[in-house]
């Protein structure tokens, strides 16, 4: 069992001595461990044994991180919501590894000076891992049992402005947009676009934010991980209120604590944002907020991916509820959040009279 070989490896001993041999702990404790470490069949030769033995200290680290590997690849494929595959690696003491971000940690490490701290991931610096460097945050799913998980992104545009500017400059043809593009709507490309079979980035960004709720509430729906495993991120097309609305129904099944447990976080969130000074001075772009639910009815909402969010200049600051122009950098934010508490308070009205 994992706590025998825990126990084998790490337990008992005395200071200053290495472990025993596993062989000399008798053949059933030597194969549960030889076959815990490796899953492979039968029983191992002495010489495996005993250079494993020999290397206690790396196996005692398996045996510390095992575990969480092998929970990481069963809890996690909600990092598949918002295109997050390859970003993550597992960590230990309830922690999980994002590649390194600069902005990201910059942000990280503000926030965790600021009123909003209880509503973002826990930062513990960065570190590095397999010739990589990651930032190391708190894994919010520890505490939950078979979570059903959502990712909703907020504001009223998905990409930065200078990352608009930047594309306008150097408009070149890029074909895999434009597959993108008729893959959700056949009819959205011009004759020439047609013709040509492909479209510009700034074209294809300021189109892909037009057919989602990102253009009329201020926030759409990446995507949604059920408590069976599985991911669906078909929320493409899912531009009204009332579409929003019955995807929020399937993912909480019309469960009235769990919605009005989310419904309080957020409006904690949002009385939170309105004295936040960072907030107050950064622009907060491809930022996402993560509900989290179990049958156990604990439900959170948490404020995750800060890699666009920039800061304003010096004495800027934003509204975050006011109509993006260009130039003016507003991000809709708040506005999209509001509408966001206000389905929800629909909802579970709604639930209520059923």
């Amino acid at each position: 069992s994992l706590m025998d070989t825990a126990a084998a490896f790490q337990g008992e001993q005395k200071p200053g001595r290495e472990p025993l041999c596993a062989c000399a702990l008798g053949p059933l404790r030597t194969c549960s461990s030889a076959l815990w470490l490796d899953g492979s069949a039968g029983l191992p030769s002495h010489s495996i044994c005993c250079g494993l033995i020999k290397s206690w200290r790396k196996i005692k680290n398996m045996v510390h991180w095992s575990p969480f590997v092998m929970s990481f690849k069963k809890k996690y494929p909600w990092i598949q919501l918002a295109g997050h595959a390859g970003s993550f690696k597992a960590a230990a003491n309830g922690r999980i590894l994002k590649k390194h971000c600069e902005s990201e940690q910059r942000c990280l490490d503000r926030l965790m000076n600021d009123v909003l701290k209880p509503y973002v991931p826990a930062y513990h610096g960065d570190v590095v891992k397999d010739g990589e460097r990651y930032n190391q945050m708190e894994d919010l799913l520890a505490e939950f049992d078979s979570p059903c998980v959502m990712d909703c992104k907020m504001g009223v545009r998905t990409y930065l402005e200078e990352e608009l500017i930047k594309a306008r400059k150097k408009p070149s043809l890029r074909k895999d947009m434009y597959q993108k593009m008729i893959e959700v709507d056949p009819d959205a490309p011009t004759e020439e676009e047609n013709v040509l079979r492909a479209v510009t980035k700034p074209r294809y960004m300021q189109w892909r934010e037009t057919i989602s709720s990102t253009a009329t509430l201020g926030f759409r729906i990446e995507g949604i991980k059920k408590e069976d495993g599985t991911v669906n991120r078909d929320f493409k097309k899912t531009r009204t209120k009332e579409q929003v609305m019955e995807a929020f129904s399937e993912f909480t099944r019309g469960n009235r604590n769990v919605l009005n447990s989310y419904l309080n976080r957020l409006k904690g969130i949002r009385a939170t944002l309105e004295t936040s000074p960072f907030f107050k001075c950064h622009e907060v772009i491809g930022s996402s907020l993560l509900f989290i639910h179990d049958k156990q009815e604990q439900a959170k909402v948490w404020m995750i991916d800060f890699g666009k969010t920039t800061p304003l200049p010096e004495g800027q600051v934003l509204q975050h509820n006011v109509p993006w122009v260009e130039g003016n950098r507003e991000d809709g934010y708040l506005w999209g959040l509001d509408n966001l508490i206000q389905i929800l308070t629909e909802l579970s009205q709604r639930e209520e009279l059923h």
